[in-house]
């Protein structure tokens, strides 16, 4: 069974803002002649990688709440300019909207079980997409989505 990573998206404010980073940053690398990848840098390695890229996910916790998630294809360790090792988390550039969890803030990144992380969103959520982000954020905090 894969496992998945549990992260704060620090920055975005929306399920839409997320999408277009995700978006600029892949427009950005093909301008460049840049392989058109996706990826988010920590400083941590998974030691548990096998796993993550056997099916994980990245699931993002955005203004409190998981999300969505994105597929992570390979996870890629590397020293950086000043000689830190850091790890590149190479995602798929769709991203998967979930039902939204509750989470308080945490630093870095935790693993998160297949069995304990939400489920996508089916035909049935399409609704809840079309609500503006900020109709959804007080909904979620009244515990209604």
């Amino acid at each position: 069974m894969a496992l998945n990573i549990l992260k704060l998206c620090v920055g975005c404010e929306s399920v839409e803002d997320l999408e277009a980073w995700v978006a600029h940053r892949l427009e950005e690398r093909r301008r460049n002649g840049e392989p058109a990848e996706h990826w988010h840098v920590t400083r941590m390695v998974p030691t548990r990688g096998a796993e993550i890229t056997d099916g994980g996910s990245m699931y993002w916790v955005i203004k409190g709440s998981v999300q969505c998630r994105q597929l992570i294809t390979e996870i890629r360790p590397f020293t950086d300019n000043e000689g830190i090792g850091r790890c590149k988390i190479v995602l798929a550039p769709e991203i998967i909207r979930t039902e939204w969890q509750p989470r308080r803030p945490f630093q870095g990144w935790r693993y998160l079980k297949a069995e304990d992380a939400p489920a996508d969103l089916g035909k049935g959520g399409a609704g809840l997409v079309e609500l503006p982000p900020k109709l959804r954020q007080e909904l979620a905090e009244l515990g209604l989505l």
